[in-house]
């Protein structure tokens, strides 16, 4: 299970991983020792989360399952139509062992901040891909100031111009 810890103080997330499923039926709201999770100190409310295939937790639903709301705002639903209802499955407000990632906002704070036992989680950096063209022009660029490739070059055998 992965959980998402927000540090509402700071305005950053963590995430940390576990290998079982340490919050089993408690529900959206409950409030929770993070102990178990090997954060002392720390207390934290379930705020949300989401199954295997993706599909939130609703805070109103009761139960475990998954069940076909018509639904208008809230959770997992992007409408700017006034009136609009839009039909979405979402999960139950317990949690069970098919949840994936749990939402954690930390309500008590430990002895040390959570910063040490956890680092932030880091935005991805997107690397636009580059064409050999690019990638050649670049390469040569990098060479211009070498001279021992440059002497290298002159003795390559084969047709050249010069």
């Amino acid at each position: 299970m992965k959980l998402v810890i927000s540090d509402i103080k700071t305005g950053k997330a963590y995430n940390k991983k576990t290998e079982e499923a340490v919050f089993l039926n408690k529900k959206v709201g409950d409030e929770v020792d993070l102990g178990t999770v090997g954060l002392t100190g720390f207390k934290a409310k379930i705020t949300g989360g989401s199954d295997k295939q993706g599909f939130p937790m609703k805070l109103t639903l009761e139960g475990q399952g998954r069940k076909k709301l018509l639904v208008k705002k809230g959770i997992g639903v992007k409408s700017n139509v006034k009136g609009k209802y839009i039909r979405k499955t979402m999960r139950g407000n317990i949690v069970a062992a098919d949840i994936v990632q749990l939402n954690l906002a930390i309500t008590k704070q430990g002895s040390k901040p959570i910063s040490e036992f956890i680092k932030p989680a880091e935005t991805k950096v997107v690397k636009e891909k580059e064409s050999a063209k690019e990638r050649m022009i670049r390469e040569s660029l990098e060479n211009v100031g070498n001279v021992k490739l440059a002497e290298e070059a002159k003795n390559i055998k084969g047709k050249t111009k010069g």
